[in-house]
């Protein structure tokens, strides 16, 4: 019997491994979204919405320089909001910022909408835990647990200050990107793809 649960654990262990060690999708590969609830956009219209610096974050999952101008604007930004810089959807407030010294903006949650998803990455030859927005796809930075801050959480959304649009409290928020357009953008690219297999 022990050796019959020994073989089975290390059996669910490999499977596990393998399931850990799936490559994350890059952000520039071009994906069809076929989820009604996704803004989808073509690279054209991200780069006319975005600066070349958010497309950048957003778009290809980059990072901005740690320390930089965004960063100490983030410092600086009192009671709010924020959005995303791509979509308008909410993803942290004021509430859950704290200072952690890494030099990107750093938060112990995200906000009660719910608009941060995560997901694993494994790019770079590191294990990490990727956010990005829930809408939109846009890359937003990644998370870390158990550092020892002192938070409720323990743990550290690093995110990129371009991937993020801060409203003061009372301010008015973002236009949000309407999903029909993304429905529209969706049935466009999946004609295309139809297209392309003829």
């Amino acid at each position: 019997m022990k050796l019959f649960l020994s073989i089975a654990l290390s059996a669910t262990i490999v499977v596990m491994g393998y399931a850990e060690d799936k490559p994350a999708t890059p952000k520039t590969k071009p994906a069809v979204e076929t989820k009604t609830d996704k803004i989808v956009k073509t690279d054209e219209e991200w780069r006319k919405l975005l600066t070349p610096e958010q497309y950048r974050v957003t778009r290809t999952a980059g990072t901005e320089r740690p320390f930089g101008e965004a960063y100490e604007k983030f410092n600086a930004e009192g009671e709010g909001t924020y959005y995303c810089v791509a979509c308008g959807a909410e993803l942290f407030t004021s509430n859950e910022k704290f200072h952690s010294g890494c030099g990107w903006p750093s938060f112990y949650d995200a906000s009660k909408a719910k608009g941060v998803q995560e997901h694993v990455d494994n790019s770079g030859g590191m294990h990490r835990i990727e956010t990005t927005c829930k809408r939109c796809d846009a890359h937003l930075g990644h998370v870390f647990e158990g550092e020892g801050f002192n938070t409720p959480t323990n743990r550290r959304f690093c995110i990129n200050a371009a991937a993020l649009k801060f409203v003061p409290t009372k301010g008015a928020r973002p236009e949000l990107q309407t999903l029909e357009q993304g429905k529209k953008n969706a049935a466009e690219a999946r004609k295309a793809d139809e297209e392309k297999l003829k």
